[in-house]
């Protein structure tokens, strides 16, 4: 089993940390690793994305999985993979970030929202249909597609993510979901984040089995 997969059985919880200043990239990566978080992206619309994700992958990369977000094109994508960022994350379906994504040994995980768009994401090799965004997707839409979709799809849902609707989501058939300011915002301090964290965390574990 490699870093990717553990990581998804362990806990397939994604801590999208938008706006991540670089000077608290340690200490953030730090609070979410403790709490039991395994995936991490940064946003390329935050401040400097490129050096929090250098300076997370230097020191937790032997533990955690470690992207961006917002990757909108395959250069960018290649600068994520420099700078050792594992995971590509996309609010759209674009193929042509997805094969860069792959040549580059990444994990491709692009934005769906449709049944043709899902079907058409995993015949160019994405490794989590990132269902989004959730506000225009509930459990009923979730259910229905995952009906259809292949069993062994990795179907995560990020948008307005709480521990208080994670579940119905889950027994929906959501494999994973990408949490937002829900768990983090540039102006939570690290006991905020803490407690937001561990939050998630429990009510993950605690919900369907």
């Amino acid at each position: 089993m490699n870093l990717w997969e553990q990581s998804l059985q362990e806990n397939p919880l994604i801590a999208i940390l938008r706006g991540l200043d670089p000077d608290r990239a340690l200490d953030v990566a730090g609070v979410l690793v403790d709490a039991g978080f395994r995936i991490i992206e940064v946003p390329m619309n935050s401040p400097e994305p490129l050096v929090s994700i250098e300076r997370i992958a230097n020191r937790y990369g032997e533990r955690i999985v470690i992207g961006a977000g917002t990757v909108l094109t395959p250069d960018v994508a290649t600068s994520v993979c420099n700078a050792g960022g594992q995971v590509i994350v996309a609010p759209n379906m674009d193929p042509r970030v997805g094969a860069r994504a792959l040549e580059l040994g990444a994990k491709w995980c692009p934005g769906v929202l449709t049944p043709t768009e899902a079907f058409t994401a995993l015949e160019h090799g994405a490794a989590v249909l990132k269902v989004f965004p959730a506000e225009l997707a509930p459990p009923k839409a979730i259910s229905a597609m995952r009906a259809v979709l292949p069993k062994d799809a990795v179907v995560a849902v990020v948008g307005g993510i709480t521990p208080d609707t994670m579940d119905y989501y889950r027994q929906a058939g959501a494999d994973s979901f990408g949490l937002g300011s829900a768990l983090f915002k540039p102006s939570y301090n690290l006991t905020e984040l803490q407690k937001r964290a561990e939050a998630f965390v429990t009510a993950f574990k605690n919900g369907k089995s």
